[in-house]
């Protein structure tokens, strides 16, 4: 975690970039602000077309906002000549979901590579690339080529390029989209130790929450171009305040329905006698650590069973949601809402399932 009067590395303040697409403008970036922190993982998430891939490249000016500014260790990167701009650059690596390696060229030559463009001695290229594989577990790969890689291991030399300059920061363009759950897990994991043990700044774009709850410290949530939330992580999760966090939060915790209870689901009490309602609970930050389901048992006097859960915690927040059924009567169903809407506590109908007495 990144100290408290850590400084700040990067700014972007007011920026805005429009582009023209079937004569039609599209507004990608809406006045964005952001402060990023030095040694800090910031995470940038919202759905397809948010403007985070665009914003992730405007940081390092591989693509010019129509307005605003871009700071990087105090210095406007919209104002300086395209000879300091390729300089500073060399202190911004990128990381990207398909890893584009050269297939043509050896692992160390590929890690190489943009130290023999800044003008680096071959001698020196490979030394310093050589220190790099290390530092991500790849020494024994270093004469093999792309084809012979994982998607992990392809990540892990994509990664080492990104150091090779002594990068003071790391962007991830969706990064890990392209690996499955386990070896993302292990690439969230060598970044983390990457930023702790150099102090790397990293600023990653996802659409995945799953992603932010692993690795981040602060995270900036976009939509339509424009940031509308952000805060450091733990808030986030407890008191997400914009629609658009609240169902990417959802997205994680939402349990999935048993098949013994989807067997017997139906979506309409029509035809039946009787039937018990069913509830997906969504708990977020305080209400998730409250004897919410006893105090509305003795307060009512109604039975919940517990079909199914899920809980988790990102530092002292806890979050996550129950699937419940409880008798399917008017007066029931509304002490039930009301007294969990009071709590904090999202509700969400499933459907019913019949009863049989």
């Amino acid at each position: 975690m990144v100290a408290p009067n850590s400084t700040s590395i990067i700014e972007l303040r007011k920026l805005n970039k429009r582009f023209s697409l079937k004569n039609k403008e599209i507004i990608a970036l809406n006045d964005v602000n952001m402060e990023i922190q030095q040694g800090s993982i910031v995470g940038i998430i919202g759905r397809s077309g948010a403007g985070k891939s665009t914003l992730l490249r405007c940081i390092n000016e591989l693509e010019k906002p129509d307005s605003g500014e871009v700071i990087f260790e105090n210095k406007n990167l919209t104002k300086i000549s395209e000879k300091e701009l390729l300089k500073i650059r060399q202190e911004i690596g990128m990381i990207f979901q398909h890893f584009n390696l050269l297939a043509r060229r050896t692992v160390i030559e590929n890690v190489a590579l943009p130290l023999e463009i800044a003008g680096y001695g071959k001698k020196e290229a490979i030394s310093r690339a050589r220190e790099c594989l290390k530092l991500v577990g790849l020494s024994d790969k270093e004469h093999g080529y792309p084809k012979e890689l994982s998607g992990g291991q392809k990540q892990r030399v994509a990664i080492a390029r990104a150091l090779a300059s002594k990068t003071k920061v790391i962007l991830s363009d969706e990064a890990t989209s392209a690996l499955d759950p386990e070896t993302t897990a292990e690439i969230l994991h060598l970044l983390r130790d990457l930023n702790k043990r150099l102090g790397i700044t990293i600023v990653l774009i996802t659409h995945e929450i799953n992603v932010i709850r692993d690795i981040c410290d602060y995270v900036y949530v976009m939509d339509e171009g424009a940031v509308v939330e952000h805060g450091p992580i733990e808030n986030i999760f407890a008191t997400p305040k914009h629609d658009v966090t609240r169902s990417f939060i959802n997205s994680l915790i939402n349990s999935k329905i048993p098949e013994v209870i989807k067997t017997l689901l139906v979506k309409t009490t029509e035809g039946l006698a009787a039937a018990d309602i069913v509830l997906r609970l969504s708990f977020i930050g305080g209400s998730a650590d409250k004897p919410i389901i006893s105090h509305f048992i003795r307060n009512y006097g109604t039975d919940i069973n517990i079909a199914a859960g899920y809980l988790d915690h990102i530092g002292q927040s806890t979050f996550g949601t129950l699937i419940v059924t409880l008798p399917n009567d008017e007066k029931t169903i509304k002490n039930a809402t009301e007294f969990l809407a009071s709590q904090g506590v999202q509700t969400e109908t499933l459907g019913y399932i019949p009863r049989n007495d």
